[in-house]
């Protein structure tokens, strides 16, 4: 596991199509990425050891955090764009880390977005997500691209104590 030392403007400080992002949250829902990008790029089903996706205190969206023996599933997404980058990264919360970690079957590392407070010792239950509260996100994610100055910046502190 490698710490992406990019300070501000995380993804957006790669350079688009060569890399790859191991998305386990809300952004492997197509919905939500047509709201966010204007379009559906690759996504490839994907999974990795040694984390989870946590559920986090009053938010619907999950945080990536360590833990041996286990296993998350999500999605690969390639292809992007280096403004579809900054697109998604001026998304996440300031509480995320970019770091590269390494899915089982591919030789090079990708990127993901690491939780780095406090998570819920439970898991995150993305078929709940995706039943009772997948439209009304991609609602609020679509608010949030024509206006993320609306929400403070990224839209984690705007989604505190969403409804749910």
């Amino acid at each position: 596991m490698e710490s992406a030392a990019l300070g501000e403007g995380r993804l957006s400080g790669l350079s688009g199509s060569g890399h790859v992002l191991f998305a386990y949250g809300t952004l492997q829902f197509p919905e939500v990425l047509e709201t966010l990008l204007g379009r559906v790029p690759s996504l490839e089903p994907a999974e990795l050891t040694g984390w989870r996706a946590a559920a986090l205190p009053r938010r619907l969206y999950p945080g990536l955090v360590a833990a041996p023996r286990r296993l998350t599933r999500g999605a690969l997404l390639s292809g992007l764009t280096a403004a579809e980058w900054a697109i998604l990264d001026a998304f996440e919360d300031d509480e995320y880390d970019l770091r590269r970690v390494r899915i089982e079957g591919r030789a090079a590392p990708v990127w993901t977005y690491v939780w780095t407070v406090t998570a819920d010792p439970v898991d995150w239950d993305r078929d709940r997500f995706a039943a009772e509260h997948l439209l009304g996100f991609a609602a609020r994610s679509a608010r949030w691209r024509r206006s993320p100055e609306s929400s403070g910046g990224s839209v984690g502190p705007g989604w505190v104590g969403f409804p749910g």
